[in-house]
């Protein structure tokens, strides 16, 4: 479909990186507009005046918000090429659980690892670890959450993978030796260029993550 596609999204956003990752597999032509989050542009405010928040996918003047419904829309309205979700109903359902499980679990679970110490952090490692755990289960002996190629759930999670070394370092433990299967996981997503093209440097995000935690008073 014709019409001119921008992105407006901040590098380190896991939420953005999904936007990336689907326009790159689809092959889809955009153009990507870095928001300054302490100083928002008059466009972002227009187009998501309600969050005021990023990404926004704006096509042809037209806004779509919150990035898992960007997903969607991506999916149907350049259907042919690449089909995030699978054409199965209860397959699609499925899709669609796991993908919000990820959203009501991960951003929330990695906060508290590097906003908070002592028991309450010590308490958000435990349940972070349990929640990529299940994460485990489900992918089960499959090459990617999707079947035999990138899905829906997987380009809803693998972005979140770009904020693990943060969590480690800010929580002093390891992911990969307790979730390796994850991390298996997560370096053959690695493997495919839409998907490595999109993430952001995890050393850089973690650099971003102290930063942000001295500017916030966080020690």
């Amino acid at each position: 479909m014709a019409g001119k596609v921008i992105l407006l999204d901040f590098w380190p956003s896991m939420f953005g990186m999904r936007c990336r990752i689907a326009l790159a597999l689809k092959g889809i032509q955009y153009e990507y507009k870095e928001e300054d989050l302490r100083n928002k542009s008059d466009l972002l405010l227009q187009m998501n005046p309600i969050h005021k928040k990023i990404p926004v996918l704006v096509h042809d003047g037209k806004p779509v918000c919150e990035s898992l419904i960007i997903l969607h829309y991506i999916d149907e309205t350049w259907p042919d090429k690449c089909p995030l979700l699978p054409s199965d109903p209860y397959q699609r359902a499925q899709a669609r659980f796991w993908a919000d499980y990820v959203d009501k679990k991960f951003y929330d679970l990695g906060r508290k690892v590097w906003t908070t110490k002592g028991e309450e952090q010590e308490m958000g490692k435990k349940e972070l670890i349990g929640s990529i755990k299940l994460l485990e289960g489900e992918l089960g002996d499959k090459p990617f959450f999707g079947g035999e190629k990138l899905g829906f759930v997987d380009i809803a999670l693998v972005p979140f993978t770009t904020w693990f070394h943060a969590y480690e370092v800010c929580g002093s433990f390891s992911i990969e030796a307790q979730c390796p299967k994850l991390m298996a996981w997560t370096k053959r997503c690695l493997e495919i260029e839409c998907v490595s093209k999109s993430l952001a440097d995890p050393h850089k995000v973690c650099d971003f993550v102290l930063q942000l935690k001295k500017a916030l008073g966080i020690e």
